[in-house]
């Protein structure tokens, strides 16, 4: 059932969710490029700068764990506009703070702050479920990941380029469009949620466990929240990994691992942005899940094995409709909650993603950190690639087991 909000606004909220996830991937993306040369900066090693980075993003994930499912519990309650404004207000400070910090403490202090204040992920996903209707989730969905591929084809570029020149500047940038999308969001960004459909804030409902264990209980998830686990898993450990592992292993800097995330992005708009919409009609969200999970199995075993950089840009391209998989799996999980909890199914997830990614460097980080003191071009220094293909793989097993399951049910 489409969500009764006056056609005008339904028309309009979903250009400017858009433009707002846009700004926001742009100022994250901004900073990917150059926060472990910040934090090499403190460290004197590359094994200590490996784990003094793990730090530094778990304390991030950690704090956004627990804080994921209070934001989309008060999304909920209050609507996610003022949600979304207070997660912007958060990276706006962290930005600036993390340009100015002079030791890792400060660094770490910082991330905690502004993991605490940031779910847009969750809420933007949660705004889109609140004006799309059950059947055209999954293509909407794919929009707002294309929104997030192209911030990072512009973020990471501009990131790289900036920081060849000041490491400092990029966040200093990405401050000052944080601080514009707060202004976006408070004078253009129209609520999504109608009081009527809003419900009292309750504390049992903000228990990131409690929480995922509401996920797993929802008719027709079941093993997706194992899937959604180990895709997350070796989503964030390849972002943990990926500038320290390109630099390890080719020399990379700033410049350079600008690039290769903006291919990402590239690949994630013409994935999400264009493919997913004909790709779900055709083969449907579940066959696309399959083989978007094959094709990520296979992608990381290549990335850890890759013996020069061009292979790394090789991969990105082949791997295609690896990035379809985040989109399909959120529209099913979706489609199983009802239009009262969205957001808190979504922030469910996210806090998941946040689960893994807490896990993610303290695992991510220790196997770079073995393999650091290896020659340049090693095949060794891919085995934080190798884990996360060992997951994926895991992943695609789950599922395939989760849909024989919904078959033989007649779900």
């Amino acid at each position: 059932m489409v969500p009764e909000l006056p056609g005008a606004v339904r028309t309009a909220a979903m250009p400017f969710i858009m433009l707002t996830v846009l700004i926001d991937m742009v100022a994250i993306g901004l900073i990917i490029p150059v926060l472990p040369a910040l934090v090499g900066m403190f460290a004197g090693s590359k094994a200590d700068q490996a784990f003094w980075y793990g730090m530094v993003t778990f304390a991030f994930s950690l704090a956004n764990f627990f804080g994921s499912p209070v934001l989309g519990v008060l999304s909920d309650s209050y609507g996610r506009r003022p949600v979304l404004l207070l997660g912007f207000c958060g990276l706006a400070l962290s930005f600036f703070a993390t340009a100015l910090a002079t030791a890792l403490w400060m660094l770490i202090a910082v991330r905690l702050v502004s993991g605490a204040m940031q779910a847009n992920q969750a809420v933007a996903n949660a705004y889109v479920a609140d004006i799309t209707a059950p059947e055209d989730r999954a293509k909407r969905f794919g929009l707002l990941g294309a929104m997030f591929g192209l911030g990072f084809i512009v973020g990471p570029v501009i990131g790289g380029l900036l920081g060849a020149v000041d490491l400092r500047l990029p966040f200093f940038v990405a401050g000052s469009l944080a601080l514009l999308n707060l202004l976006y969001g408070y004078f253009v960004l129209p609520e999504s949620l109608p009081a009527g459909r809003r419900h009292a804030f309750a504390w049992k409902a903000v228990n990131p466990i409690g929480s995922l264990r509401g996920l797993a209980s929802l008719k027709g998830v079941g093993l997706l929240v194992g899937v959604v686990a180990c895709t997350g898993l070796a989503q964030f450990v390849l972002y943990t990994c990926w500038v320290l592992f390109t630099s390890f292993k080719f020399g990379w800097g700033p410049r350079e691992n600008g690039w290769s995330l903006a291919a990402v992005g590239v690949m994630s708009v013409i994935a999400q942005g264009f493919l997913l919409g004909p790709l779900i009609k055709r083969l449907g969200a579940q066959r696309l899940t399959l083989i978007g999970l094959v094709s990520s199995t296979v992608a990381y075993a290549m990335w850890g094995a890759a013996t020069a950089g061009w292979m790394m840009f090789a991969v990105i391209v082949v791997n295609v409709l690896g990035a379809t998989v985040t989109a399909s799996i959120q529209s099913i999980i979706s489609s199983a909650a009802d239009a009262q909890s969205q957001g808190r199914t979504l922030g469910a997830v996210s806090s998941l993603n946040s689960m893994m990614a807490v896990v993610a460097p303290v695992i991510g980080a220790p196997l770079l950190g073995m393999v650091s003191h290896l020659p340049v071009g090693d095949w060794r220094i891919g085995a934080p690639f190798y884990f996360c293909a060992a997951l994926q793989a895991t992943a695609l097993l789950l599922a395939v087991a989760h849909f024989r399951r919904e078959r033989q049910s007649g779900r």
